[in-house]
């Protein structure tokens, strides 16, 4: 991990989601959270696209290549189609995440379900997703493509951008921002440690947070 990527793993996703509000760019990927924690994580993207598999049987199991191209330092970071026929299909499962693990991927973020949740939690290979399912993406969910932009909600994630996440959630910082980006979260978290310090100092919380906290993204 670089040290600009380790300085935005370090401030944690309420003060990147901060900064990237003050930026006016969207970066909380919506609904995904810490399934398989180990610690906040952080890593550049290495991106897969899946869809329905309408029918067409897969050449290869999904996100196979991405793992296997992928290392230490990288997050595989999945766009899911969501449900198929009424039920949720996997977009990444235990083999998968063995696989990264031995790899040194540092985490995996799907826009959608997972699971064999167990197997990751095992590995202590930290997993993130929108939740956890038992039904296989076989015959449902096949990749379309990977290492090219995805969409997971609003937010566009592009090979190399700065995926950081930890037990609040999932925050993707465009790589040309990350710079920007660490500058403002660290005068974010001073702000709010000055805050803190004022409350731990007997000082009425309304009092301490009424001073600065309303104008903190300014």
């Amino acid at each position: 991990m670089t040290e600009p990527v380790a300085a935005a793993v370090r401030l944690g996703t309420c003060a990147l989601s901060d900064a990237l509000d003050a930026l006016g760019v969207r970066g909380v990927l919506p609904g995904v959270r810490a399934l398989a924690p180990s610690g906040p994580v952080g890593g550049r993207a290495v991106t897969v696209q899946l869809g329905p598999a309408d029918g067409n049987v897969a050449k290869r199991h999904l996100c196979t290549a991405a793992v296997d191209s992928a290392g230490p330092g990288q997050i595989i970071v999945i766009a899911h189609p969501g449900p198929h026929e009424g039920v949720v299909p996997a977009g990444w499962g235990g083999i998968l995440s063995l696989a990264a693990h031995r790899k040194g991927v540092e985490a995996a973020v799907v826009g959608g379900a997972v699971r064999d949740v167990d197997e990751a939690r095992e590995l202590g290979f930290p997993v993130f997703g929108r939740s956890a399912t038992p039904v296989t993406a076989r015959g449902r969910v096949v990749e379309t493509g990977w290492g090219e932009p995805v969409v997971i909600g609003e937010v566009a994630v592009a090979p190399g951008d700065v995926v950081v996440g930890d037990e609040n959630g999932v925050v993707v910082i465009p790589a040309g921002l990350l710079d920007d980006v660490i500058e403002r979260g660290e005068t974010i978290v001073a702000r709010e440690a000055a805050i803190a310090a004022a409350v731990r100092d007997g000082v009425p919380v309304a009092e301490a947070m009424g001073r600065d906290y309303e104008k903190m993204l300014e």
